[in-house]
């Protein structure tokens, strides 16, 4: 049997003569068993990340009020962070590995081209008319689209429609700042070049033929429509109808892998109706909802989502979700940190 209570034996720093300790402090060393429970937790980790909810009411004059205050020119990118308390707000990140932002674009304004380290993909939350540029391909905002913008590609955003598009930045931001790769380059406005992902693989099970070398793109569909999305998920839930979890994953269409290499992107269809428990795993998660109500149960905290609304939940954290209406489906948008830990070999799947 094992005795987690020994490490209430374990000895306290200030149990170490004074002396000893400023000794150990001069040289850069710290005494190991004092904090030995804080790393090593027994039986699961104790996670900073809390579960918080970002309401969209709540969020948007706030954000459209930055759009007063400050300029584009003098914002960059006019972003409000959801940052998550358990990590301290000034840290600026929703998990350990997850950073959200929403951003506002205003008609008439272009964000200027740069590239960065961390990876992100924008999930747009309202308007039309916008657009991402990511390396030479023109991407149009519509609500429920996707949009990868992958670590080193330039990507710049621009406004040609005449109401304001807010989406949601979702980055491996605090991960690469972990690591202390996190930078970024500005760089002159892209050339659009011919050809769209979104329509090269725009069918389940057909890619194109011709000179199937890929042509070094690590990256060949930056472009996830909505439309495509949800039409996928309806069709599945008819035709899968004893399917508890009618859910697509983003991949790349080429190796049918993550759509990115850190963070895993996935729609989620509840039917009218349905309660959907999902398993215990050990990956932070982010539900955004596109288009219905839910309600969500983390751990013993509830939330309403309404369209727009983010939330966030620990791992190791039982979680379920709730679809109130009789007669409508309701559509989730999911982001999480699975793929970062089946690289790390951690990736625990509790049931």
């Amino acid at each position: 049997m094992q005795d987690h209570g020994r490490f209430d034996t374990l000895g306290r720093l200030e149990d170490l003569p004074q002396d000893y300790r400023d000794e150990l402090k001069a040289h850069n060393l710290v005494p190991l068993w004092p904090s030995l429970r804080a790393v090593l937790p027994p039986e699961k980790p104790r996670p900073n990340t809390r579960a918080i909810h970002w309401p969209y009411k709540t969020l948007r004059p706030l954000l459209l009020k930055a759009g007063e205050l400050t300029p584009i020119e003098k914002a960059e990118r006019r972003v409000l962070v959801l940052a998550n308390p358990g990590h301290g707000l000034e840290k600026m990140q929703a998990s350990a590995a997850m950073y959200l932002g929403m951003q506002l674009l205003l008609p008439g304004e272009l964000a200027p081209p740069h590239r960065h380290t961390p990876n992100a993909i924008r999930m747009i939350v309202e308007g039309e008319g916008a657009y991402t540029t990511v390396d030479g391909e023109k991407c149009p905002m519509r609500r429920g689209d996707l949009i990868l913008t992958p670590t080193g590609l330039w990507h710049e955003h621009g406004h040609e429609g005449d109401q304001p598009v807010v989406w949601l930045d979702v980055l491996d931001l605090p991960l690469v700042y972990y690591v202390e790769a996190s930078y970024h380059l500005e760089g002159p406005s892209q050339t659009v070049k011919p050809g769209q992902g979104a329509k090269s693989y725009a069918r389940g099970g057909l890619v194109p033929t011709p000179i199937f070398e890929r042509a070094g793109k690590a990256y060949p569909m930056l472009h996830y429509p909505w439309a495509e999305a949800r039409t996928a998920l309806e069709s599945l839930a008819a035709d899968e109808s004893n399917v508890e979890a009618v859910q697509l994953t983003y991949v790349n269409p080429e190796t049918g892998g993550d759509a990115q290499n850190i963070l895993g992107f996935y729609a989620l269809m509840l039917r009218p109706g349905q309660t959907l428990r999902l398993p215990v795993r050990s990956p932070a998660m982010v539900f955004h909802l596109i288009e219905g109500a839910a309600k969500i149960s983390i751990d013993e905290q509830q939330f309403s989502l309404a369209e727009g609304d983010t939330c966030c939940a620990p791992g190791y954290t039982p979680v379920s979700l709730t679809n109130p209406s009789a007669d409508a489906p309701a559509f989730v948008f999911i982001a999480d940190e699975t793929p970062l830990h089946r690289k790390l070999g951690v990736f625990e799947n509790r049931g």
